[in-house]
């Protein structure tokens, strides 16, 4: 990919200002897609490099360790392209041609529009009251999402819906972004991640033509274009993610032990035993987490279905070891940490977030007891 050690350079050194300032990267999409990143999930016959999970993990974890802002909006986008390129991809074949194309021609991002102010994430069940109500040749679009992560930069919105039928079917309607028939309120106000821009979106009557229903079967039934796969891709890129920013703050906090020399001391921190223990910790949970995701990723590339039923242990593990990484340089540096004049600060609040992307920490955990119980817990 051209010039993406540049490209991520630039964009590490304008994330401070959007953290502060709350606001969306635009212009590091535009690098992005010159990089040649954001054509790496699309097939080669559109016109893109056909990655797999294996090296778009280390791509996400690269971008995460510049800005976990723009590290997750370009996760969720070349998730969505890769589950597109699949052959066995519900979508009417013109209306996937479109939105890979327009990936090709610039910056066109693509995410899936799900959570809503009542039902919280889909994931724990549950019929959305977002209404797709049926007219001639399509349907006119009524209800609120939130938490629409990039939504001032997205081309193309995926919104979780039901039709108006006596039995409704449940699933994505694909929506271009500048049709009318919805607002974007801005509401998004959080901790951290606050570049991801993740506002509400209120739709009142957007048109959407029939076959822009790509995704979508009776209620109760699996949600098709989501099944292992998918679920591999969604928990490798987003523990590589968080990932990333436990890499720059380990970074920084190795720069910082190595200048830091206190008066009584006359020699850098990073000499001291004490200190070089710590970090030698936070280099082994890293270490774990990247061997996890490289094992993780290459089984879902190998079509692994037991290691995709366990893809969501390596996230937890994977999140949970980055903030441990983060949280233990804060122990050690005390208040210079806490400052908001250096990244640290930033980090922490950024990688506290890798613990609310679904499938959740207790989803993970009683899934995998269950499995390993086997019929023991079911008695």
């Amino acid at each position: 990919m051209t010039g993406l050690d540049e490209v991520l350079a630039g964009i590490a050194s304008r994330a401070e200002r959007h953290d502060r300032e709350g606001d969306f990267a635009f212009e590091a999409f535009e690098d992005l897609h010159a990089a040649g990143v954001l054509a790496l999930t699309l097939p080669r016959e559109a016109g893109g490099r056909g990655a797999g999970l294996a090296e778009t993990a280390a791509v996400v974890t690269a971008v995460g360790r510049a800005d976990p802002s723009v590290a997750l909006v370009t996760a969720q986008y070349l998730m969505t392209h890769a589950a597109l390129a699949r052959p066995d991809n519900p979508w009417p074949a013109h209306v996937r041609g479109r939105v890979q194309k327009s990936a090709i021609e610039g910056p066109a991002l693509v995410n899936a529009l799900r959570v809503e102010p009542d039902l919280g994430t889909p994931a724990r069940g549950g019929l959305p009251a977002t209404v797709a109500a049926r007219e001639d040749c399509g349907y006119r679009l009524t209800g609120r999402k939130t938490y629409c992560t990039g939504i001032p930069g997205l081309r193309w919105m995926l919104v979780w819906a039901r039709t108006d039928d006596p039995e409704p079917l449940v699933g994505s309607f694909l929506v271009e972004a500048g049709g009318g028939g919805y607002r974007v309120e801005r509401t998004w106000d959080h901790l951290g991640m606050r570049a991801t821009r993740s506002d509400d979106v209120i739709f009142e009557g957007a048109w959407i033509p029939g076959d822009h229903a790509v995704e979508v079967a009776p209620a109760g039934m699996p949600p098709t274009g989501r099944g292992a796969t998918f679920m591999g891709w969604n928990n490798v890129l987003i523990g590589a993610v968080y990932h990333g920013v436990a890499q720059a703050a380990r970074d920084w906090l190795i720069e910082y032990l190595g200048e830091r020399t206190p008066a009584n001391l006359g020699r850098p921190l990073a000499t001291l035993p004490r200190f070089q223990a710590a970090v030698g910790e936070i280099e082994a949970w890293l270490l774990v987490s990247d061997r996890l995701l490289e094992s993780a990723a290459r089984a879902v590339d190998d079509g692994d279905e037991a290691a995709m039923a366990r893809s969501g242990l390596a996230k937890h593990t994977v999140t949970g070891n980055a903030i441990r990484s983060v949280e233990a340089a804060l122990a050690l540096v005390g208040n210079p940490g806490l400052s908001r004049a250096n990244p640290l600060e930033r980090h922490y609040r950024d990688v506290l977030c890798g613990r609310i992307h679904t499938p959740q920490d207790d989803t993970v955990l009683t899934g995998a007891g269950v499995a390993a119980l086997g019929p023991r817990a079911h008695s």
